[in-house]
């Protein structure tokens, strides 16, 4: 009895085992037929279209005005950090939205709001850098 209750266990495991990597396999697929869409698309466009090059067509395109100048420029860091700062506060938004589903869900809200005030700690320490570096000062 006690083999066959271990057999019928192990039977059971094995049935959750391949339901759990079949599921993942039909992501794998997806993913698959996806990149290779992409691939196709690519590889079509590459045959189809016409290659003429011209120096027109090989200039640098400034909307519609001829460049004037050099090709370098000079650019601030300062704008770095803006753009480095939207991103942080992007994907703070981006994560408020699925950890609020989680917080209504039963019996996650404990674990789900230390998790968040971790995760909001971590941005204030990062916007307190910020404003000690002095980058949130417009000049």
């Amino acid at each position: 009895m006690r083999e066959t209750l271990g057999h019928s266990t192990a039977a059971a495991a094995n049935d959750i085992a391949a339901g759990y990597f079949r599921s993942y396999s039909v992501v794998g697929l997806l993913a698959l037929i996806g990149v290779l869409f992409v691939a196709v698309a690519f590889g079509a466009g590459r045959l189809l279209r016409p290659v003429v090059p011209t120096p027109e067509k090989l200039l640098t395109y400034e909307c519609g005005v001829d460049p004037v100048g050099e090709g370098w420029a000079h650019t601030q860091v300062r704008y770095y950090v803006y753009a480095f700062l939207y991103v942080i506060f992007a994907v703070d938004s981006i994560f408020l939205f699925p950890w609020a589903t989680v917080f209504a869900a039963p019996g996650y809200g404990a674990a789900t709001l230390v998790e968040m005030f971790v995760f909001l700690g971590f941005l204030a320490v990062g916007l307190l850098y910020a404003y000690k570096k002095g980058v949130l000062a417009w000049t």
